[in-house]
């Protein structure tokens, strides 16, 4: 490139009166032959001093044309005033003033010389890639300190059931484990071999259909980064969990919505009508479905998996439904992912492990494609020792079961409350008789106990209640009769 820097440094030369003219040439021609291109390259550098007298005194100023060139072409350009325009060809740099005319001539590149007026101040957002730019953030739910200070109660006085967390935690054995963690500075097994032998016996599925994640949520944007180019369309059937849309809005692919029947079940008849008419490529399903509960039919399903589209079943909530999850089917159909989590059967939240089933054709893919250390030591342990401890984990389940029966039967007695059935850990109620579904959520929040509320077209007026403990059930309740 050809950087000019003018004496008024506005990009043109202006106007002016010169006492004497003085120009100093350097050229410097290097030759240099390429054994792959053979090319000449020439670096050519003129400057050209002046000296300028201003308000009766002389005045010494730098100007000139640095012209660093790797072509052996040049052009010539006649600059007056500020207007330039093309002269014949010349074989060496040439910069020349003359008296009282400020007629300018150099040798540059085929390139234009850099427009200094113009503001070339790079702002960090521009790197980043336009789809992104419009993506709103996810809103995830507040942790026990966050909560905390907003309500000025300690975290012991808070009744969380907005984030369908297992309240029980996990078995004593994970505490145990990771107190004991010999080696925190050595990079975990990329490929979790010990934790996917683990839960090959735990779900009749063979550890090479089986990949483990940094919780569910890295495996659906995995799979979405393994499926879809930029433009392509996923299905997604609202209500439903909001991480598919957003992922997808992440990867730059299109959404189709499907919104559910009034009782929650798949409109499978229109499901059939999108993948025909705009050819997505993937589908996200529920079982059971957050927020409802409700699980999906098997001849709805079975349906869903004839179609030319990859079906990703969610089964994180599989447990307290009572129904055997479809892990392994993957065997059957190619075109079956099920995604699993350690979060909600055993209370692991807050370390983030997560395993999928996928069909071998599919999941050589997925190797390829994940982060190599993507679940943690602690993480991998803190599984590996639950699993060791199967009936702490039914006991868990059976005890969030009951408490959700109980809870559901008391929400049928509250005059503004419509809960639906689930078979879940949690519950989703209409919020009826003019009752305002964000302002009961903020005014149990003073109270010290949280329940989710949505913001979404398909849930405005709903919330939806977690299956705690007892003694949570039981203040949630004391709270809900003070408003009838």
């Amino acid at each position: 490139p050809t950087l000019v820097r003018p004496a008024n440094h506005k990009g043109h030369i202006k106007n002016r009166t010169f006492l004497s003219d003085f120009c100093l040439f350097t050229s410097l021609f290097t030759s240099l032959f390429n054994a792959l291109s053979c090319a000449l390259k020439v670096l050519s550098f003129s400057i050209c001093l002046s000296i300028q007298q201003l308000s009766g005194r002389r005045e010494k100023k730098l100007m000139g044309v640095i012209n660093i060139q790797g072509s052996p072409s040049f052009s010539i350009h006649r600059s007056e005033a500020a207007n330039q325009r093309k002269s014949r060809p010349l074989k060496k740099p040439f910069c020349s003033f003359r008296k009282s005319t400020t007629r300018v001539y150099c040798v540059q590149a085929s390139s234009p010389a850099v427009d200094e007026s113009k503001n070339t101040t790079i702002m960090g957002d521009s790197f980043i890639r336009p789809h992104l730019r419009q993506l709103s953030a996810y809103q995830p739910i507040l942790p026990f300190e966050v909560l905390s200070a907003q309500l000025g109660r300690k975290p012991e006085d808070i009744v969380k059931l907005d984030a369908n967390e297992n309240p029980y935690g996990p078995p004593p054995e994970v505490f145990e484990a990771l107190g004991n963690l010999k080696f925190p500075y050595v990079y975990p097994d990329p490929q979790s071999r010990i934790l996917r032998d683990a839960l090959a016996l735990d779900s009749g599925l063979e550890s090479e259909y089986i990949l483990v994640g940094c919780g569910a949520d890295e495996l659906i944007d995995l799979i979405m980064r393994c499926v879809l180019d930029p433009g392509e369309k996923i299905i997604d059937c609202p209500p439903t969990f909001s991480m598919y849309a957003f992922d997808a809005a992440v990867n730059d692919a299109g959404v189709i919505r499907v919104p559910r029947n009034a009782d929650f079940t798949l409109n499978v008849d229109r499901i059939a009508e999108v993948v025909e008419l705009e050819k997505p490529k993937c589908i996200f399903l529920t079982s059971p479905n957050n927020p409802d509960g409700s699980t999906i039919r098997e001849d709805d399903l079975l349906k869903i998996l004839d179609m030319p589209i990859l079906v990703v079943l969610d089964e994180a909530y599989i447990e307290f439904s009572g129904v055997e999850s479809r892990m392994k089917w993957v065997k059957k159909y190619e075109n079956l992912i099920v995604l699993r989590t350690f979060s909600k059967r055993a209370g692991l939240a807050g370390l983030r492990v997560g395993y999928g089933a996928f069909p071998l054709s599919l999941i050589e893919y997925m190797w390829r494609a994940k982060q190599p250390y993507n679940v943690s030591v602690a993480g991998e342990v803190a599984a590996l020792a639950a699993l060791s401890n199967g009936k702490y984990l039914e006991d868990v389940r059976d005890a969030l079961v009951r408490e959700r029966e109980r809870l559901f039967g008391l929400l049928k007695e509250v005059p503004f409350l419509n809960p639906y059935p689930s078979q879940s850990n949690f519950i989703l109620c209409e919020v009826t008789c003019g009752m305002d579904a964000k302002k009961l959520k903020e005014d149990l929040a003073k109270m010290g106990v949280m329940i989710r509320h949505y913001n979404s077209k398909e849930l405005q007026g709903f919330v939806r209640v977690s299956a705690g403990k007892p003694e949570h059930t039981d203040a949630l309740m004391d709270c809900l009769k003070q408003f009838y």
